[in-house]
């Protein structure tokens, strides 16, 4: 396999390009050269299989699903309270919205893996360290609510973020902003908590 670390990456954007737009199926070599613009046969020297490609582009659009510098700096920062909590709900839903073709190449991934043994245990992996270490974040900044409020979160905005994807016209974006307080304020209590003693690490804003 080739080792161009810069040709790689724009291979597994592309893939994920071609996923959103035309599903598992569609996801071949060729439509992936196609998409890069770069000679056919090129991904095909890159990727041992589809199966390698499948998930070479599921870890690829978690990295970019990342929050940035700014974000992470309020993470840190910021109140130990239900407030900064919401905002930074905002700021996670706003973000994943705008990768929107990510995030459907994520659902396309996931339905896929219920036929790929291989991607449905990478995913599996990758998804329950994610939310494992969001519990831990969380835990360990000591912002209101437990284990339980963390994962009814993860679940609401999941699919609040999936609704607003693939069928935007169902809420507006005043709506969305009120769902993702409500969801906030009925998993959370209002109590705030002290801040986290020094050294102790704020709650990531999530995946």
């Amino acid at each position: 396999m080739r080792k161009n670390p810069e040709r790689r990456t724009a291979l597994v954007d592309a893939a994920i390009e071609v996923l959103a737009r035309e599903g598992a199926r569609g996801l071949t070599f060729r439509a992936v050269d196609v998409e890069a613009g770069v000679p056919a046969g090129t991904a095909s020297n890159y990727f041992a299989s589809r199966d390698d490609l499948f998930t070479q582009a599921g870890g690829r659009i978690y990295e970019r699903l990342q929050p940035d510098a700014p974000t992470m700096a309020k993470a840190a920062d910021g109140a130990y309270d239900r407030a900064t909590l919401t905002e930074l709900m905002y700021e996670l839903v706003g973000r994943i919205a705008a990768f929107r073709t990510g995030y459907l190449a994520l659902l396309e991934l996931r339905l896929e893996a219920t036929r790929r043994p291989e991607l449905r245990a990478v995913l599996t992996e990758r998804v329950r360290a994610d939310i494992d270490a969001n519990l831990s974040n969380h835990g360990e900044s000591r912002m209101p609510g437990d284990a339980t409020s963390v994962l009814l979160l993860y679940l609401a905005l999941n699919w609040l973020i999936v609704e607003q994807l693939t069928l935007p016209e169902i809420f507006t974006e005043r709506e969305v902003r009120d769902l993702v307080a409500a969801a906030v304020e009925r998993a959370l209590p209002a109590t705030p908590c002290p801040p986290a003693p020094a050294g102790v690490p704020a709650p990531g804003p999530g995946r």
